[in-house]
């Protein structure tokens, strides 16, 4: 069934400044944009450039003074959806370029901090198995408490405090299926169920795929349990928040209002 999309937000640049949004549903194949529209306030000068990994596109604007952003899609996801815990892992030196990047720390991801960790405490699984007892253990041991952390916090900071919001369990997920030398990236999407509604954060790892001889393939899952990897809408990926956040500013900005609903079409 496809996911109806509406998110609406708006900033305030002092002096003219460049900032850098990703906020629309990404073309790719395992989703289909059935329907979109895109309205901005003007800006001194506004271009479309690839986003990291070639998923999605990311929008460029440079403008002074109030900024809106209005955004509207219908998307129908396609994407093959595993039992995580039955796949199998692979091992670093078969892996493929691609997924090579995603095995190192990243600012927010400190994975080789918490190799001890995940040897005693998860010793004895492995690949999606591995996987899936991390994701159990941050629901055992996590609080979800909204306005708990804030753009400086890193998964070693949520794993000490033991609470977060979705950009923390993504992090800490990441962080500790790295650390298992798993490949792991951080993704934002939109997902319908998500409370309180807003951009949604979670993880996509690496792992032996069934259907390619040899091969393997990203898979996603959600710490936090509220997203649906079959419903969910994919924006964009990389390293950590820091790669994929809806709005990076380089200047001075006060951010205004902020509105995101997702729904599925029945």
């Amino acid at each position: 069934m496809p996911i109806e999309i509406s998110a609406r937000f708006d900033f305030e640049l002092d002096d003219p400044s460049d900032v850098l949004l990703q906020f629309e549903a990404a073309d790719i194949p395992e989703q289909a944009i059935l329907a979109s529209n895109c309205r901005t306030s003007a800006a001194d000068d506004l271009a479309r450039v690839p986003a990291q990994d070639a998923i999605g596109e990311r929008l460029w604007v440079r403008a002074h003074g109030r900024f809106e952003v209005e955004y509207t899609a219908r998307v129908e996801v396609r994407r093959l959806v595993r039992d995580i815990a039955t796949l199998d892992g692979m091992d670093p030196h078969a892996l493929p370029g691609e997924a090579v990047e995603y095995l190192f720390d990243s600012r927010y991801c400190p994975a080789d901090r918490f190799q001890p960790f995940v040897a005693s405490r998860f010793g004895d699984t492995a690949g999606g198995a591995r996987v899936q007892a991390i994701c159990e253990w941050i629901a055992e041991n996590f609080s979800y408490v909204p306005m708990s952390s804030d753009s400086n916090t890193t998964a070693l900071d949520s794993f000490v405090e033991r609470r977060g919001i979705c950009r923390d369990y993504a992090h800490v997920l990441v962080t500790l299926v790295r650390a298992s030398a798993i490949p792991a990236r951080y993704v934002s999407a939109y997902a319908p169920g998500v409370n309180p509604p807003d951009f949604h954060a979670l993880a996509e790892v690496f792992l032996a795929d069934p259907t390619i001889e040899g091969g393997g393939a990203w898979f996603m899952v959600d710490a936090t349990g509220m997203a649906d990897p079959a419903k969910t809408v994919k924006i964009g990926v990389g390293r950590d928040a820091a790669d994929v956040s809806f709005m990076t500013v380089f200047g001075e900005a006060k951010f205004g209002d902020k509105e995101v609903l997702v729904k599925e079409i029945q």
